[in-house]
């Protein structure tokens, strides 16, 4: 189980932060996402895919959160 307040945790692992980005997605967590997304960049291929399963799970704040966040050109 990744530990969502262990930062360090977060920016060495990509797995681990997808995972845990998709399972805030899918649960429809957005506090948790909000904080998730602090410590992340993607790049325009991650964001569009995790905009996607927002999308398939109809949540339009997570959408907005996803949107928003920043990518690497």
């Amino acid at each position: 189980m990744t530990d969502y307040n262990a930062t360090n945790n977060l920016k060495h692992d990509p797995d681990s932060n997808m995972r845990a980005l998709k399972n805030a997605i899918f649960n429809g967590e957005d506090e948790k996402l909000k904080m998730l997304l602090t410590n992340l960049v993607f790049d325009e291929i991650q964001k569009g895919y995790l905009i996607n399963l927002a999308k398939d799970i109809g949540n339009s704040e997570i959408i907005e959160l996803l949107k928003g966040s920043p990518t690497t050109p």
